[in-house]
């Protein structure tokens, strides 16, 4: 397998080429001459600061090529929400935040099926719905880090088009994609995002309750772009403090949205509540079932279902059955009824 290599300096390129062909043939270029990318490399892994203006429009100039290679890796060792939400938007299919790993990034580009089989089998279901989400919610997390006005109409078009890819195609194939092609956070906003559609289709919900609950679920932790991605993407448990700053996120989400007269109260109000229970237990204002709108008890379930069925590098996927089983034990947490609706969604859809 050919795997291409872009550096906006010589020893980068020379240190990442290094690495890599000790397992795959390698071509290389730097950033600043003329593009050689292959018509249609197998995988491409970019190692650049991205916080320069001339780096991102090499990239831009090279944007069609790139976005026919399957795998396309970004290595952002400015480990800052801007940089990394700008490799989203460029294309990344991958981003690998900090120092670099060297076995972790022969694990991403190394096809785990043990032949190239699987680099090729969705290609001819399209991306554009993956690519256009993961771009809005990128777009979003920039703005928000640079104090900019978020861009409504790309996300709620973006919104429409996942609804339109699992409508066509279902659930499974829109988690096995986003699984495959994105980490962290935006890996969990997609996943959101398609599990709550598939729900509301599930449930029958109107069209104009669908594209509610689809943006309220493309916004839903946008808050999180004000939480350091050390604590985000933190290996196991979060000590007390950090747990006390990540519960900040659907405050500062609806602080965020609310400046944006275009937002529905239904989706502001999403946005700050998707971690309430009915119960009272949740969080920030401990809202009880009374006060607790529908589009939130759906976005809840989705929200934990998804995270729970997430991949991340540092621990397995749990099983959509184990998932399940977890919302079930949540009693008195969510809607009975709800959640054995969603028992479709959860496992056979």
């Amino acid at each position: 397998m050919l795997v291409h290599v872009l550096a906006d300096t010589s020893d980068k390129l020379f240190g990442l080429c290094s690495v890599l062909e000790r397992q795959f043939t390698v071509a290389g270029e730097r950033l600043d001459v003329e593009a050689r990318l292959p018509q249609a490399p197998a995988a491409v892994v970019i190692r650049a600061d991205l916080r320069s203006i001339e780096n991102i429009a090499a990239l831009k100039m090279r944007a069609a090529r790139l976005a026919k290679a399957h795998k396309r890796i970004f290595l952002v060792e400015q480990v800052y929400h801007v940089c990394i939400s700008q490799a989203y938007a460029l294309g990344a299919t991958l981003v690998l935040p900090g120092k670099i790993d060297p076995n972790k990034l022969m694990a991403a580009l190394a096809d785990p099926a043990g032949s190239e089989a699987s680099w090729t089998c969705d290609i001819s279901q399209p991306n554009d719905a993956v690519d256009a989400a993961a771009t809005a919610i990128a777009s979003m997390f920039t703005s928000v880090a640079l104090g900019e006005r978020i861009d409504i109409d790309s996300t709620k078009e973006a919104g429409r088009m996942i609804t339109n890819r699992i409508s066509a195609h279902g659930l499974s194939e829109w988690l096995t994609t986003v699984r495959r092609h994105h980490e962290g956070t935006y890996q969990h906003c997609l996943l959101v995002t398609g599990v709550a559609i598939d729900f509301g289709l599930s449930l029958g919900v109107r069209k104009s309750d669908l594209e509610r609950l689809s943006t309220a679920a493309m916004f839903h932790d946008i808050g999180k772009a004000r939480i350091p991605l050390a604590i985000l993407d933190k290996p196991g448990h979060l000590d007390d403090n950090e747990r006390a700053l990540v519960e900040t996120h659907p405050a500062a989400g609806y602080d965020v949205l609310k400046e944006h007269g275009s937002i529905s109260p239904e989706i502001l109000d999403s946005v700050r509540h998707h971690h309430e229970y009915l119960d009272g237990s949740g969080y920030p204002d401990g809202l009880c079932a009374e006060n607790i709108t529908d589009i939130v008890r759906i976005l809840t379930i989705s929200d934990i279902f998804a995270a729970l069925i997430e991949h991340r590098q540092y621990k397995p996927t749990m099983p959509r059955e184990a998932a399940y089983d977890i919302l079930c034990s949540m009693k008195g947490k969510l809607e009975k009824a709800l959640v054995a609706s969603f028992k479709d969604v959860a496992l056979t859809r």
